[in-house]
């Protein structure tokens, strides 16, 4: 048998000399650098998709609001039927086709020939086709005044709320081709059926002696809301919308998460991707003023008045504005409070602002009696954690409130900052000289 080996230091155990010292600390920092470049990397492909999608999903969401939420549709269009501009064209229509069923020129030939049956003088008869004109403008005059009446009464509006509201339906067969309703595609434009409305109108006319009103021809009983060449192509685009109506903003904010936790730099990232959305949500806004002059260069002026046109659109798109500025506004606030958490002098000031007054305000609580003791201790010392609890809190209330407005999002901006100011006043609170009695162990009362 061989002897047994002599115990001793193992190869790998030995210290490292000069030279290997320096090749570990070069390879540990190629690798190291490796990783970072490779983590940036993710970072920014998945803030890209961020910045891409943001936009998607504020218009997603507002489509999917749209369609599947009749209260938030009906509120949509109601402003519709007590704009002024809308009441002038919806009266101006009625009128004129009312009037064209008024055979003027057959009532002035009637009384031509009743006068000369009537043996009437032949200067007479012969000038009484001279009140053809005269007479189709008081028509027109008396039937303006009847429809006018009842377009701008609170009939109407109560009217207008219920058509759009049984014919909910409308939109989503004009978005998806599903269904039947009052609103409709119809080649190139969508059109919304005033039948109900017409009938009211109709009667009114008719009780006013009016008896043509009744023979309003069917046809004419609708409004063109839009009109383009590539109404196809918006459904299919916004069927798609609405199928990632739910999910895409879910995924908007879980990619930019991710960004956030991927890459090296977190704070950083924060910023980044706020102001990379809220650069986004101006380029969208922009892109809705471009649209406006678009749709309000490609509806002919006979089909609807420019200034009708623009109350329609306008009306359509105001939630979609509103969202659109609600992002924008939390976008800034997340991207304010990333700096405010970083290392530069500005924010540093404001920092040591803010926590020199809520420790001077909780030490003068404490002087006048009032020291919350361990509880304030416990905060003061968990002040990382209870803040970052009050951010998640105002995010998750804002991702879950429905329909939030730049206000709802001044709203809970607001009472964070409060409850944050609260908690430090109480952290403060629990001592009366500050961080050298919170060094002392508390005394036992």
């Amino acid at each position: 048998m061989s002897p047994p080996a002599t115990p001793g230091p193992a190869p790998d155990d030995r210290p490292l000399g000069p030279g290997e010292r320096a090749d570990y600390d070069r390879l540990r920092k190629r690798e190291s650098l490796r990783g970072r470049r490779l983590r940036y990397s993710v970072t920014s492909v998945l803030l890209l998709l961020v910045f891409v999608l943001s936009p998607l999903a504020v218009v997603a969401t507002w489509a999917n609001s749209q369609v599947s939420d009749t209260d938030r549709y009906v509120q949509t269009v109601a402003p519709l039927a007590k704009d002024p501009s809308v009441q002038k064209a919806v009266t101006d229509r009625l009128t004129t086709r009312v009037v064209d069923n008024v055979d003027v020129n057959g009532i002035s030939d009637a009384l031509s020939s009743a006068l000369a049956k009537a043996d009437a003088p032949p200067g007479i008869v012969d000038k009484s086709h001279l009140l053809a004109g005269p007479l189709k403008n008081a028509v027109t005059t008396a039937v303006r005044e009847v429809i006018d009446k009842v377009v701008t009464s609170d009939e109407f509006a109560e009217a207008w709320d219920g058509a759009n509201r049984r014919a909910h339906a409308a939109l989503v067969k004009t978005l998806t081709g599903e269904g039947t309703s009052a609103v409709e595609a119809k080649g190139d434009a969508v059109v919304l059926d005033l039948g109900t409305v017409v009938d009211k109108v109709q009667q009114k006319l008719v009780d006013a002696g009016f008896e043509k009103a009744a023979k309003i021809p069917d046809t004419d009983r609708t409004i063109t809301l839009f009109k383009t060449e590539k109404l196809d192509k918006a459904q299919d685009a916004m069927r798609l919308l609405n199928t990632l109506g739910v999910w895409l903003p879910v995924i908007v904010v879980v990619l930019a998460a991710l960004a956030v936790w991927t890459s090296p730099a977190h704070r950083v990232t924060l910023v980044a991707a706020a102001v990379g959305i809220g650069v986004m949500m101006v380029v969208l806004l922009v892109g809705l003023a471009i649209a406006r002059r678009v749709y309000l260069d490609s509806v002919p002026a006979d089909v609807l008045p420019p200034d009708a046109a623009a109350s329609v659109y306008d009306t359509f798109v105001r939630f979609l504005r509103n969202g659109t500025r609600t992002v924008l506004v939390a976008a800034v606030v997340t991207a304010l409070a990333g700096y405010l958490y970083g290392p530069d002098r500005g924010a540093r000031f404001v920092r040591s602002v803010s926590t020199r007054g809520t420790g001077a305000t909780g030490r003068a609580l404490a002087r006048s009696g009032l020291r919350t003791g361990a509880t304030g201790h416990w905060l003061e010392s968990h002040r990382k954690w209870t803040t970052g609890v009050v951010i998640a809190a105002a995010a998750l209330t804002l991702f879950l409130w429905n329909y939030p407005t730049p206000a709802a999002v001044a709203l809970v901006l607001g009472v964070a900052v409060l409850v944050l100011v609260i908690l430090a006043i109480l952290g403060a609170a629990s001592t009366v000289n500050g961080a050298q009695d919170r060094n002392r162990p508390l005394r036992q009362e």
